[in-house]
């Protein structure tokens, strides 16, 4: 039971858990999430870290987008944002990459969850391992997190 399991079973938030082999040749890994899981890439999302060099935010999008770091800086009132290192990502969220969870990261941090989720009865997310995620329903995930909906991919 990862900690990300953990805070949603103590909230009491209905999740599924959806386990595969990981391959660790694989770089893209919530294209292979989604492949293996026998999932739309519309339904399973990433959980990324990103900076202005103060202070670290999550955004979570949809696997086959790239993030618009114009449109989450202006979701979250930021100026200028740049992807986070991954050794900072890793440190800040006690979960390895390719395994970030949205939940139960070390230090609770100000997240942006893509709007597309809103058209979903349930989203994948990383459940806080490489070969595990966990489905959950948007608007959960929103109030587990405190987050805001935000049009934040790059869909160019």
């Amino acid at each position: 039971m990862t900690p990300a399991c953990k805070i949603l079973q103590s909230q009491k938030i209905a999740f599924s858990i959806h386990e595969y082999q990981h391959d660790p040749n694989v770089k893209n890994f919530g294209l292979e999430a989604a492949e293996k899981l026998g999932l739309s890439v519309e339904e399973v999302f990433k959980t990324l870290l990103v900076t202005d060099d103060k202070n670290f935010y999550i955004a979570v999008i949809p696997v086959q987008y790239q993030l618009s770091l114009k449109k989450v800086a202006a979701a979250l009132g930021c100026k200028k944002l740049h992807m986070a290192d991954v050794k900072d990502a890793e440190r800040l969220t006690g979960y390895l990459v390719g395994g970030i969870s949205p939940f139960g990261q070390k230090k609770r941090l100000k997240t942006v969850l893509d709007q597309q989720a809103t058209e979903l009865e349930k989203i994948y997310v990383s459940g806080g391992k490489r070969g595990l995620d966990i489905g959950v329903h948007p608007n959960a995930l929103q109030q587990v997190l405190n987050a805001a909906f935000a049009d934040i991919v790059d869909a160019d």
